[in-house]
């Protein structure tokens, strides 16, 4: 039991569990007056997060005992899983900010499109290592799996879900490009999206997407329609300074900046906790991404490495399009910070995530406590695998 306890990863066990304590503080902090004018308690926001967290946590030890290899053996049911959800939330989901994206049962909102983001990581994970020996053959190795992943993303983007679209591109993107895919080939599958893009982009083109672009870019020139949330969250990082205004202190909160305790969360970290507050909650966060990265590097397993740059990914890319929407260098999509923002399907998949990351890391440190010289009877196979490199496996 002791040597098991040594086998896990704990940077990634406190990691997460230190960003979602102090995203309940902040989501306290940002929330309670909105929380009042709703008619709630107000800690009402702050409850129901506790309960997502107490949920997510049991996912997340669950996740770290349970061995990653057997999610290959039960793919066929993930996806299938993952593809009715998305279905059914279409035909049966419910409208939340213009976007049927939704599952409600009574105060419980859940959205499947974040069980789609794992599950998806999951699959093309699974396949791409079972192609490493024809991985440069693009129509052999390469284009098969993308068909699910199209599906996946067409039925998100027609919520419409955009943001989450996007993220779950980008995540597909990563998976793919670490699994050894040759550059032209890489090139190819960007050039499609660019046309597939240029084609769907008439069709999804509103007045609500054009004013988030030109709020994003020339907030200034519409400052009460487009451009409001992003002067509010200026106003709110600007007014922060070094060591912020206090915990608690926020003025932008007060009904200025709307979603305040989701999307906008980091703007008030930044106004009442300074530029410092920011530091460390990005310093969280890029430890969590650099330790999946460096797992990812050191497992001889091809589904844990590439399931492992997967969920670094995930969390990577999903802060920096958070990051980008507040500070104005992307528009604003509606996609929460990892861990900090409220929602309760976000954390829970995130907590999740983090509980087979560990369980990853929990293997490879096996691997390094279990010298070649040690195993009987042994003998080496080399193997190729991501862009070429050679693995060195012990076999019995």
């Amino acid at each position: 039991m002791i040597q098991k306890l040594k086998d896990y990863d704990f940077t990634l066990m406190i990691t997460p569990i230190l960003l979602s304590l102090f995203g309940m503080v902040m989501i306290y902090s940002a929330s309670m007056v909105i929380a009042v004018v709703e008619g709630h308690e107000s800690t009402y926001y702050l409850i129901r997060q506790m309960q997502w967290f107490v949920i997510g946590l049991s996912g997340f030890i669950f996740c770290c005992i349970f061995p990653y290899k057997y999610y290959q053996k039960l793919m066929k049911i993930i996806i299938l899983v993952v593809i009715l959800l998305l279905v059914g939330v279409l035909l049966f989901g419910n409208t939340i900010n213009n976007a049927k994206s939704w599952f409600s049962f009574g105060p419980v909102n859940l959205q499947p499109a974040e069980f789609a983001k794992l599950g998806l990581i999951m699959y093309l994970a699974s396949v791409y290592s079972k192609k490493q020996a024809y991985i440069k053959d693009f129509s052999k190795g390469v284009l098969p799996p993308l068909v699910l992943t199209v599906i996946i993303l067409a039925l998100i983007v027609l919520q419409p879900d955009i943001g989450t679209a996007a993220i779950i591109f980008l995540i597909a993107c990563s998976v793919i490009f670490s699994s050894g895919i040759k550059f032209k080939h890489l090139f190819t599958l960007v050039a499609a999206g660019v046309v597939l893009l240029a084609v769907a982009i008439p069709n999804m083109v509103t007045d609500v997407r054009i004013s988030r672009f030109t709020g994003a870019y020339q907030p200034f020139q519409a400052p009460d329609d487009g451009g409001y949330h992003l002067i509010q969250s200026y106003l709110a990082i600007g007014g922060g300074g070094l060591t912020g205004t206090g915990l608690g202190q926020s003025v932008q909160k007060l009904g200025y900046l709307m979603e305040a305790h989701t999307d906008f969360i980091m703007a008030i970290i930044a106004e009442e906790l300074g530029f410092l507050g920011v530091i460390v909650v990005i310093g969280l966060l890029a430890t969590i991404v650099l330790r999946g990265i460096f797992i990812a590097r050191k497992c001889d397993d091809s589904f844990g490495a590439l399931l492992a740059i997967g969920i670094a990914s995930m969390v990577g890319i999903q802060a920096f399009i958070n990051l980008g929407a507040i500070s104005g260098v992307l528009p604003i999509t509606g996609v929460p910070l990892p861990f900090v923002s409220y929602g309760g399907s976000s954390l829970l998949i995130l907590m999740i995530s983090m509980g087979i990351l560990n369980n990853i890391a929990m293997n490879v440190k096996k691997q390094e406590n279990e010298p070649a010289n040690n195993i009987p009877n042994s003998k080496t196979i080399n193997y190729s695998q991501s862009g070429g490199r050679t693995w060195q496996k012990q076999t019995r």
